[in-house]
């Protein structure tokens, strides 16, 4: 019988990453993570390193992201009654300006929330050196049965939390197919309905679903709505199409856009920077603990053997600087002589979105 290898993981000190080297040490573009799921990210770092040195959620962020530019971050809380205690407290903790700096080191604590209307199946990306796998993992089960008037009034009591700053993340996953269709989009309407009254951003998950996520989309959300698609992998086609329906939509870019199994992110960018007085409709997010981006494997942790169990906040320069790649690749085939991208000006750029999108 052969021998059972067990994966192979990184020391806990790789998750404290140098700056990235293509920023500048006077660079002033403040990170705002507009996806992140902290208490599963905590969860997860206490998992894989039971004897780390973090034993709070709140030694864990001023550990990771002070001195390192993260400005914000907006949680995402799918596990609203399951969670209720965990999403009041970390909320409740970052009401005062006192309070963020003792507990948070500064950072802007912001939150979303919903129950999530959908099996959602989380992907990790395992990279190796020589391919991109995935394979599901589910994290969070909360199908779009199980949601009722109980489970939307906590959501709905979230909503007037001082720091709850959107409705989301909701939506359509066809790939698993684990809710009917026709009740996740039932769900769907629903929630979409009362995020439209109470004028609140919409956080979008969608998956395998374009067709039907457009046309509720359309019907439902007025077209000056503030709309997040988060984690976007679906068409370049798909996305110029809701870009120019809805003013005020972005494209959520995380890690993935990294992996080589996946190439729409990467020509959303394309399409989006192609020509100088395209405007970057991105936010940068991480969708952590997922989504490690791959390029820190060439530059920050290049020669450490294994893959990092999680990713967090203060991981969202590489995936700038990705995008700034991508978008100078095809600033070179249109136009000779323009402004071109770097890390640092992408970040300006999400960031000012971020400001536009969630108002924070």
């Amino acid at each position: 019988m052969g021998k059972n290898k067990k994966s192979s993981v990184p020391g806990e000190q790789h998750l404290h990453l140098q700056p990235l080297s293509s920023l500048s040490e006077k660079a002033t573009a403040p990170i705002v993570d507009t996806h992140t799921h902290l208490h599963s990210t905590f969860s997860t770092y206490r998992s894989k390193y039971p004897a780390g040195r973090y034993e709070t959620v709140f030694d864990f962020v001023r550990g990771m992201y002070e001195g390192r530019g993260v400005e914000a971050i907006v949680d995402v809380w799918c596990e609203a009654p399951v969670l209720k205690q965990a999403w009041r407290e970390l909320a409740d903790s970052a009401l005062t300006e006192e309070e963020r700096r003792s507990k948070w080191a500064g950072l802007e604590y912001w939150f979303v929330m919903e129950t999530i209307d959908l099996l959602v199946s989380r992907l990790v990306y395992v990279t190796h050196r020589s391919s991109r796998h995935m394979k599901p993992h589910e994290l969070t089960s909360h199908e779009a049965k199980s949601y009722s008037d109980e489970v939307e009034a906590d959501i709905l009591d979230a909503m007037v939390h001082p720091r709850c700053v959107g409705w989301g993340e909701i939506g359509l996953d066809y790939h698993y197919d684990n809710s009917p269709r026709e009740l996740q989009q039932q769900v769907f309407v629903r929630q979409l309905r009362h995020a439209v009254r109470l004028g609140k951003p919409l956080t979008i998950h969608t998956r395998e679903a374009e067709e039907d996520t457009e046309r509720i989309l359309k019907e439902e959300v007025p077209k000056d709505h503030k709309i997040h698609i988060h984690c976007y992998t679906d068409s370049p086609e798909w996305a110029a199409r809701m870009l120019d329906h809805f003013p005020n939509l972005y494209i959520g870019i995380t890690g993935v856009i990294t992996y080589s199994s996946n190439m729409n992110t990467a020509n959303v960018i394309r399409h989006l920077t192609a020509s100088p007085s395209s405007r970057l409709r991105i936010l940068l997010e991480t969708d952590a603990p997922f989504m490690v981006p791959s390029n820190l494997y060439d530059t920050a942790l290049k020669g450490v053997k294994g893959r990092l169990p999680l990713s967090h906040s203060a991981m969202i320069p590489w995936t700038a600087e990705y995008v700034a790649g991508v978008a100078n690749e095809r600033m070179a085939e249109v136009v000779e002589g323009g402004k071109t991208w770097d890390a640092e000006r992408v970040i300006q750029v999400a960031r000012e979105n971020a400001r536009n999108m969630y108002d924070i």
